[in-house]
């Protein structure tokens, strides 16, 4: 039983990791979440166990979701290289301040943030314009480098991929919805890796003492979402690229909004 609902999850998250390029995360985090206590573990573990989890994972679902972009030539490569080494680093350093923060708190910021990131993507940032293939408008290279450090950081804390950061991030200076999304994927896969190894270094000095784990990651969960994700997150690009920007922006700020009152009523309750 406790495979097939990972196996859900995985369906759940592949898709939404190609539809909105958040890697699955806003999906696996909260049902992990709810899971791993029904499942009876230690509520101070609960919530680490669902963010190194979420991150794992991750690494599958964008490898998935960045090919299927990839074919549609979504993917801005000159940018992620400018991205990917300050997330990189920024995530294994993140997954550290996450392993020092109590599960209460760590729902609290998780739930803000995402209620923030929902905010701004309805109503803030500048007007979509057309593709700007030449990259004019986005910031200087020490600037995107600076900014992929603390979107990484970012990305350990909600384990969620970076794609929360990443597409407003490209969108406000005047990148597409699609391009951003496949941008997002493609950074996606840095982020996961350094902060799964994280999670699991971080976890293991920390004993946690739950079954079939390596530090903060749920080894059957992996396994189980992992699997399904990977071919759920091509059927999410496809309909990724059918879609219009202005109602894909609208999905992703409700899916945001969604799960950030999820998690502030879990932190309050």
């Amino acid at each position: 039983m406790e495979l097939i609902i990972f196996l859900v999850i995985g369906a759940l998250a592949g898709f939404a990791a190609g539809l909105f390029g958040v890697g699955g995360g806003t999906i696996i985090v909260p049902l992990l979440y709810i899971v791993f206590t029904q499942m009876g573990y230690s509520a101070d573990a609960v919530m680490h166990l669902a963010l190194g989890t979420s991150l794992a994972t991750i690494i599958v679902t964008s490898i998935s979701s960045l090919m299927a972009h990839n074919k549609k030539g979504a993917v801005m490569w000159p940018v992620f290289k400018n991205l990917a080494p300050g997330m990189a680093l920024g995530c294994f350093l993140g997954a550290g301040i996450a392993g020092w923060l109590s599960g209460i708190h760590l729902q609290l910021i998780v739930g803000l943030f995402l209620l923030w990131v929902a905010f701004n993507m309805f109503t803030g940032g500048k007007k979509q314009t057309a593709a700007n293939a030449n990259n004019e408008a986005l910031p200087s290279t020490p600037k995107q480098l600076a900014a992929g450090a603390a979107i990484g950081v970012a990305s350990a804390i909600f384990g969620i991929g970076g794609g929360s950061l990443t597409v407003p991030y490209l969108t406000r200076y005047g990148v597409v919805m699609q391009k951003a999304v496949g941008t997002s994927a493609a950074c996606g896969l840095p982020i996961a890796i350094a902060g799964a190894l994280g999670f699991m270094i971080f976890g293991m000095q920390q004993q946690v003492n739950v079954p079939n784990t390596i530090g903060f990651i749920h080894i059957y969960a992996f396994l189980g979402i992992s699997i399904m994700s990977f071919f759920t997150a091509k059927i999410g690009a496809k309909v990724a690229h059918i879609l219009s920007p202005q109602l894909l922006k609208k999905c992703f700020a409700v899916l945001l909004f969604v799960v950030g009152c999820f998690f502030l009523y879990k932190a309050l309750l």
